[in-house]
């Protein structure tokens, strides 16, 4: 290595902000490392340079603010590539893993440039760090500020969305190439796109200090601050960091908000076996949990490691890490991973009222920003309907788990489908929240597609070569009759009126709906429930089924367009069963097939909702009453349209049983009911009545 003589310019520096900061005549390098007994920043030339062309040495006296190194560099800018260098103490027995050779990611750099290098002793080069300019043409685009109540999420995978051939865009796999789809974005309805994790991870995984299979997923963190290389077009170092913000430019133009999944839980150095790439190398005991007296890591996130997110120094990372993607990328809200770990106190144990997540929820930065939670983690931690207050929402696990059951036939569901159809108020009204903070989902990337839910029994992860002892065995889910793909009708037919069941009741109930990627066509991962390494045909989104199944598409985009309009599915209290006034409808009532009200002693899979319609306003001057007809049993059975207290004429909305395009009406125009209101439902469906004007 050349080590550049100091020059007295090098001398003038400032401690704070923390990364690589552009200043007029150069840059500045600010870092954090409390036991480092010397710093260097390693500047490179071309990306794929093995060795610097300077090696800049902190002075211990001039460029040490108390535990914060900066140093200024004159006559470098944008786009410069760097690392950092530590020396230290190698000592494991008390949580110090300094090794004076490593090449050491900025933990706040905002771009990566390059790959993975193998030096010749076998060591791991991480990819290098790019000096960015956060420089932007806006176009005077804000966050689009929607309520969590009038949102609909769709979960997504950035390369997957478009890297299949039948995909047609210029740009497959990437951030542009979400762009020539937002015209599909738009007319399916949805609201906001949920990113899966678009920070750097590396794009294969590490066994111990090796790369090894693919990181599809990307749940294995590098560097935080900084938009995955991986998905952008351009090859230029940094390219990514424009066309992010291009991307979510174009996206906020066609009223779509973007969330970003966040992994604060852990990162891809792993364990004691695992390399030494960013924190390792500059503060091993401050930015991770360990015990064993700091030889090993604890591990709450199944990853070999956990981030000790409640001490200072990293809670201050985060929350930075947060206010960066909201202020520099227009980000609109974030879904937190194993976000029950942000829980965990820095000895591990779950602590009330923990600083992280308080400072999340009170930060002003972030005052506009949608913060949800993924209220579990891989230790036991299982908080959904008590992670936190207010501002948090939740993935509601409990309402996945409950839907699928029913809509299976599993015995004594009726209760729990009703509490969820009304928003889980057993989780959330008792804290002083509201139906909204419930992210209702029946899928997600974790586990199988809604084709899948209803096409296999069990798991088929054998394509992840772990002897399909991997993934949730735990799917609450049916084949109804063939194991995978069919082509007996009957079976077809059922599966086909499954899924319409499930996506109906996730859009009728009250929450907040996420739809998984290629749901609304039937995308299919074969029967793997655990597809995080699959960067392939069982991951990525085939844009032949738009066209297959355009009824079931129809059908969907129906759902989306109703929802949006109608203010009974998504009330912002918990709908209450008493009626404001003699005469009035109250916000929601229950019955049996036979029209009369509700016994819940009794074990019949069926179920008949009301919502019935807030006031008219300016928003909404034609609000509808809604009847949800639900029959999970294995024989058909026959409804009774329930008489209420004040007259209602009613008309068919969809009806499960049917074939498109008679199974849904979006215009509002379906069929009148039979005389006397009384229908017969076959097994497994779902009817549903609205009101006329």
């Amino acid at each position: 290595m050349l080590m550049l003589h100091r020059h007295p310019a090098l001398q003038f520096s400032h401690p704070l902000p923390y990364g690589a900061i552009v200043h007029d005549s150069g840059v500045q390098f600010v870092t954090f490392s409390r036991s480092a007994t010397a710093m260097r920043v390693l500047l490179y030339d071309h990306v794929d340079d093995r060795e610097p062309s300077e090696v800049l040495a902190f002075d211990r006296n001039t460029d040490r603010w108390g535990d914060i190194w900066s140093i200024f560099v004159p006559g470098i800018s944008a786009g410069q590539l760097y690392h950092f260098q530590a020396d230290g103490p190698y000592d494991p027995e008390r949580g110090h893993r300094f090794d004076r050779m490593a090449r050491l990611i900025d933990p706040y750099a905002r771009a990566l440039a390059g790959e993975f290098q193998e030096s010749d002793d076998g060591i791991i080069r991480p990819p290098k760090c790019v000096v960015i300019d956060d420089h932007f043409d806006w176009q005077g685009d804000r966050h689009l500020r929607r309520e969590l109540s009038e949102t609909i999420i769709y979960e997504m995978h950035v390369r997957g969305f478009t890297r299949g051939s039948s995909s047609e865009v210029d740009h497959p796999g990437t951030y542009l190439g979400i762009i020539e789809k937002i015209p599909y974005l738009k007319s399916l309805g949805v609201t906001a796109v949920e990113l899966m994790p678009v920070h750097e991870f590396p794009t294969n995984g590490f066994w111990g200090e090796k790369l090894s299979r693919p990181n599809y997923w990307g749940y294995d963190p590098l560097a935080f601050f900084s938009p995955h290389r991986g998905y952008a077009a351009g090859s230029q170092p940094g390219a990514q960091v424009n066309e992010f913000k291009q991307m979510v430019r174009a996206l906020h133009q066609a009223g779509i908000e973007v969330i970003l999944d966040v992994v604060f839980n852990h990162t891809c150095e792993g364990n004691e076996l695992g390399p030494t790439l960013s924190f390792k190398g500059l503060e091993n005991q401050v930015y991770y949990m360990l015990e064993g007296g700091g030889h090993y890591y604890k591990n709450f996130s199944g990853c070999g490691n956990t981030i000790n997110g409640n001490h200072p120094i990293v809670r201050e990372m985060i929350f930075l890490c947060l206010r960066h993607w909201v202020h520099n990328y227009h980000i609109d809200g974030f879904r937190f991973d194993l976000a029950s770990i942000l829980s965990r106190g820095r000895d591990g144990e779950l602590v009330p009222n923990p600083p992280v997540v308080e400072t999340i929820a009170e930060d002003p930065l972030l005052a506009d920003s949608k913060i949800i939670a993924e209220a579990w983690d891989a230790s036991g931690a299982y908080q959904v309907g008590s992670f936190a207050q207010l501002r948090w929402a939740e993935w509601n696990g409990r309402y996945r788990d409950d839907i699928r059951r029913f809509w299976r036939g599993d015995s004594g569901q009726t209760p729990a489908i009703a509490t969820r159809l009304a928003g889980s108020s057993d989780l959330y009204q008792a804290g002083g929240r509201q139906p909204y903070h419930s992210i209702n989902f029946i899928t997600s990337h974790d586990g199988f597609t809604i084709n899948d839910l209803v096409s296999f029994k069990d798991k088929h992860n054998e394509a992840n070569q772990e002897g399909n002892r991997d993934g949730d065995n735990n799917n609450y889910s049916d084949n109804y009759g063939v194991e995978g793909p069919s082509r007996r009708p009957e079976v077809e037919a059922l599966r086909l009126r499954q899924i319409k069941n499930m996506l109906a009741t996730l859009f009728l109930s009250q929450g907040v709906p996420m739809l998984l990627m290629g749901d609304e066509c039937r995308r299919t991962q074969r029967g793997n429930n655990n597809a995080y390494c699959q960067d392939n045909a069982i991951s990525w989104f085939d844009w032949k089924l738009v066209e297959k199944n355009e009824g079931l598409l129809r059908f969907t985009k129906s759902l989306i367009e109703f929802r949006r309009q109608q203010p009974a599915v998504r009330r912002i209290d918990f709908p209450n069963g008493d009626a404001p006034r003699p005469g009035e409808l109250p916000d929601v009532l229950w019955f049996g097939p036979d029209g009369r009200r509700k016994d819940w002693r009794a074990g019949c899979p069926s179920l008949t909702c009301l919502f019935s319609a807030p006031p008219a306003d300016a928003t909404n001057p034609k609000p509808r009453h809604v009847l949800i007809m639900m029959h999970a049993g294995r024989q058909p059975r026959e409804f009774t349209i329930p008489l209420l207290p004040k007259p209602v004429n009613w008309r068919i909305f969809l009806d499960t049983r049917q074939n498109s395009p008679n199974d849904i009406f979006p215009a509002l125009d379906g069929p009148f009911p039979p005389p006397l209101g009384r229908v017969c439902l076959d097994h497994h469906s779902i009817m549903v009545f609205v009101s006329t004007e």
